[in-house]
């Protein structure tokens, strides 16, 4: 019987997990991501780094570095943005990806040669310790949905904490200080909880001198007090607590999520001294970053279907009943 945050990390990390290799996106994978649905998402951060530059905040030379970068479509969809807004940061800017498979370290190589040869300056990081960078704009979209996590749930009291034995999940009493403090210090009686947040958090801060870290996850800033957890297969979302749901059929086959604790993340970056924060929905930030003057640059460049073709795309990033409020965007400055 072990933790269910290793069983969790076993399902997507450890040998043949599904994202030890990758799996398409969109239409043909089984979901889609903000990245899939339209490049002007990756458009919109690239304006927000082209405004740090310009405002001072980061310097020409800085490394432009996506964690959890799946084939390196964000990155591209950066690059190509800053190239259209100001084509001379290509010449200074570095850019980088935290990618600790091989095989997709490869994948990502290649496309991102493909599409710019020796035009960029790039390099892959396996690990967060490998990362020694004096300034730098760091980007990840749906990753800490992605860390693993830890079961809990009352009952008559007493906080339970759930194992698993044969893709089978059983609720034992919790005797983890670790996981009892946390629940205490956020009143959580039920749901999903990922103590490794702090880590992560921790080596990032101490390994880059100054950055500005954007992440956008979908989630609450409070905890729900209830389970979120799930199961993406071929664009189908199955609870993870479905009666009669297959785990073992499942298992490695299909993409495991849960809802973000923002306030806990936020109090990860607070605890390494860091109180330039900012978190808002994707539509708020990505308005904000200028999404919709990048519109009106291509209306002027482009015929009306062409334009209109793109605006419906950015529409499902902006729509409410879409991605704008169910995902957010959590803006760090160090």
């Amino acid at each position: 019987m072990i933790r269910f945050s290793e069983y969790f990390n076993s399902w997507l990390y450890e040998k043949d997990g599904y994202y030890t290799n990758y799996k398409n996106i969109g239409k043909e994978g089984d979901f889609f991501t903000s990245v899939s649905v339209s490049s002007f998402f990756g458009g919109a951060i690239a304006k927000k780094i082209v405004l740090a530059i310009e405002n001072g905040f980061l310097n020409k030379n800085s490394t432009i570095l996506e964690i959890g970068a799946e084939k390196g479509y964000l990155l591209a969809d950066i690059i190509q943005f800053i190239y259209t807004l100001k084509p001379e940061l290509l010449q200074t800017l570095n850019f980088a990806i935290l990618e600790k498979y091989e095989s997709l370290r490869d994948i990502q190589k290649k496309y991102l040669f493909d599409s710019f040869g020796n035009a960029i300056k790039f390099r892959h990081f396996s690990t967060l310790e490998d990362i020694k960078l004096d300034s730098a704009f760091v980007i990840s979209n749906e990753l800490f949905d992605s860390f693993a996590c830890d079961l809990v749930f009352t009952k008559d009291n007493i906080l339970n904490q759930a194992f698993v034995q044969n893709h089978q999940i059983e609720f034992l009493p919790c005797k983890n200080e670790n996981i009892l403090k946390h629940c205490k210090k956020y009143g959580i009686k039920k749901g999903e909880i990922s103590l490794s947040y702090l880590e992560f958090v921790t080596k990032l801060c101490k390994n880059i001198k100054s950055f500005e870290f954007v992440a956008f996850d979908y989630g609450e800033k409070s905890i729900r007090d209830d389970f979120s957890i799930r199961i993406y297969k071929e664009h189908r979302v199955y609870p993870f607590f479905e009666e009669n749901l297959d785990l073992k059929e499942l298992y490695k086959k299909s993409d495991i999520t849960y809802d973000v604790h923002f306030d806990y993340l936020i109090d990860c970056f607070k605890e390494n001294k860091i109180e330039d924060i900012e978190l808002k929905t994707q539509l708020k930030a990505l308005i904000d970053f200028g999404i919709l003057d990048l519109l009106e640059i291509l209306k002027l460049k482009v015929d009306e279907r062409i334009y209109q073709k793109e605006l419906q795309k950015v529409k499902i990033l902006l729509q409410p009943s879409q991605l704008a409020e169910r995902f957010k965007c959590l803006s760090i400055r160090k």
